[in-house]
């Protein structure tokens, strides 16, 4: 790494809608019946409603964040996982003008002007998939270790599904949600140790019994090398913060990396579900919440996301 960057002020939004496993199972929402996701830990999820969109949930994510910063974010690395969440222009002003500007209507200018957030410029996110907003956190990282006059960067990752979309992806229940973080120089919340990224196109089109199956080995392999680029060991690892997937995943991978079980935090995969590309963010809240983490806690952050891509962050609380 280079001069020390840290990450705080982690916040989220959910759909406004809130079903019951055996609900959305009986709705049809899921593939996979009920009684088994929730062994897999699931009770809930969070459903956008018709006429809330993906920005909505950008917005009340961070509403506050954005007054209590205001001029002093100098970037927006704005991430999303499905490539409609990018635009809020209409297809059918396009389908009925041609003008290819209604497919250039991009959600992170406009919050920039909405929130008043008129220092910073705007940079969009996609193709990482669920592992998005740990890409944006990688992006702002660089941006200032190459740019002396930014301070703080807001990333940012909303996504919701569309309309008749099931809510399941590889055996995991969806939430509709958007999460955010600031990455700035300032000390602060947590240092960035290392930041770790493995992609393997052949797999774009994976199933979900390739997916999972990939899972294990692709997941060792970043903490490996993030582990590596820090000069750490797995027992120095206080909290592993992952995504909301099964809870049977981190039981067999906490054993495969030599972690206690008991330093795996993700309590909120049973009434959140999967926030697409915002678990991490939403557990880190939940553990900032809990006044559990101490100063000079090592958190490993893990996420995985079609493409296939699989990234991790190792922090420092300070």
């Amino acid at each position: 790494m280079t001069s020390p960057v840290y990450v705080s002020d982690f916040c989220y939004s959910l759909g406004s809608e809130r079903h019951s496993v055996a609900e959305s199972a009986g709705r049809g929402r899921t593939l996979t019946a009920a009684e088994a996701l929730e062994d897999a830990g699931f009770r809930f999820h969070h459903v956008c409603p018709d006429g809330e969109s993906a920005y909505d949930l950008a917005v009340a994510a961070v509403d506050d964040l954005a007054k209590q910063h205001g001029d002093a974010l100098d970037a927006i690395v704005y991430a999303t996982c499905l490539p409609g969440s990018a635009n809020v222009g209409s297809a059918d002003r396009f389908a009925d003008s041609g003008d290819v500007k209604h497919l250039m209507d991009f959600p992170a200018s406009r919050l920039q002007s909405d929130l008043g957030l008129h220092r910073a410029i705007v940079i969009g996110l996609n193709q990482q998939a669920c592992t998005s907003m740990l890409g944006s956190i990688r992006m702002a990282h660089a941006l200032l270790a190459v740019e002396p006059d930014m301070e703080q960067v807001l990333c940012l990752s909303a996504d919701r599904f569309p309309a008749g979309a099931r809510y399941e992806q590889a055996y995991s229940l969806i939430s509709d949600g958007a999460a955010a973080c600031v990455v700035r120089r300032e000390r602060g919340g947590y240092r960035l140790l290392a930041a770790e990224h493995i992609t393997n196109g052949a797999m774009v089109q994976a199933d979900d019994d390739e997916t999972v199956g990939a899972y294990f080995s692709y997941t060792n392999q970043v903490v490996q090398r993030l582990l590596a680029k820090a000069g750490l060991t797995a027992d120095q690892i206080r909290w592993v913060v992952p995504q909301n997937t099964n809870v049977k995943a981190w039981q067999i991978l906490a054993r495969l990396l030599g972690i206690a079980e008991d330093r795996v935090f993700q309590p909120s995969l049973p009434d959140v579900g999967h926030v697409i590309s915002g678990d991490n963010m939403v557990n880190m809240a939940y553990l900032e919440e809990s006044g559990r983490a101490a100063a000079g806690d090592v958190v490993l952050l893990v996420m995985a996301g079609y493409g296939m891509n699989w990234q991790g962050l190792l922090l420092e609380k300070v």
